[in-house]
């Protein structure tokens, strides 16, 4: 009877116990350090002060003009293949659209009537020389970019284009269409290589009968822009 006394005593004296620490926890009896631990907010790590820097906006040159020259072959359809040279004028409308004037010379040889004949000729010394004026619209269908080397890049572009003009040619002047495509790598942000191959169609009756003469020309040229 009295070992289950101690055992009843026991249990109350801890159930008690229990009940107070519960009790001072509910009315914020709780040790002070405990309480201010959970009442202040944790301290600032991280200092959000940045310094502004200045920046100055660099003013572009947006080198619209392109201006060179270039040299090359041309064939003269029945009068053969002769040295080109000549000079252009690019504006750039859009990065794709330009308008480009040209200038160049070829000088014909002799055809193969010339030759066999043993002195015949069609056309004059002075007529040979071959001059041609155009003006021109381009489209630039593959812009992209070269590496060479490691950190390397240039720009490049692949372009369509066509265009009128007159050619003066066997003493007269001749109304022309000309097409073809080029390919532009800049060597520098203002100094340019092209290689060209372009086709000068005109009519032509030297020979008895009219027909479209077909005279292409490859060359290769520098320009600057501006």
């Amino acid at each position: 009877m009295e070992s289950r006394f101690r055992v009843l005593f026991l249990m109350t004296t801890a159930i008690g116990l229990s009940g107070c620490a519960a009790t001072k926890n509910l009315f914020g009896w709780g040790e002070p350090a405990a309480r201010s631990s959970l009442s202040e907010p944790p301290g600032q790590v991280i200092d959000p002060e940045v310094e502004r820097r200045e920046i100055k906006e660099p003013a572009i040159d947006r080198e619209d003009f392109e201006i060179g020259a270039f040299a090359g072959l041309m064939n003269i359809e029945d009068f053969g293949t002769d040295l080109v040279y000549g000079v252009r004028f690019a504006y750039h409308v859009t990065e794709g659209f330009f308008v480009e004037a040209t200038a160049g010379h070829s000088r014909a040889g002799l055809t193969s009537f010339e030759v066999l004949s043993g002195g015949a000729r069609l056309i004059s010394d002075s007529e040979r020389d071959l001059y041609y004026y155009n003006l021109n619209v381009g489209y630039n269908v593959l812009p992209g970019e070269v590496f060479i080397g490691e950190g390397r890049a240039y720009n490049t572009s692949l372009y369509l284009i066509a265009g009128l003009g007159s050619t003066e040619f066997a003493g007269d002047d001749r109304f022309t269409v000309n097409v073809g495509l080029g390919y532009r790598f800049l060597l520098t942000d203002s100094i340019a290589l092209h290689v060209d191959f372009r086709d000068h169609l005109y009519d032509i009756d030297l020979l008895g009968e009219e027909k479209t003469a077909h005279n292409p020309e490859g060359h290769i040229g520098f320009t600057v822009f501006f």
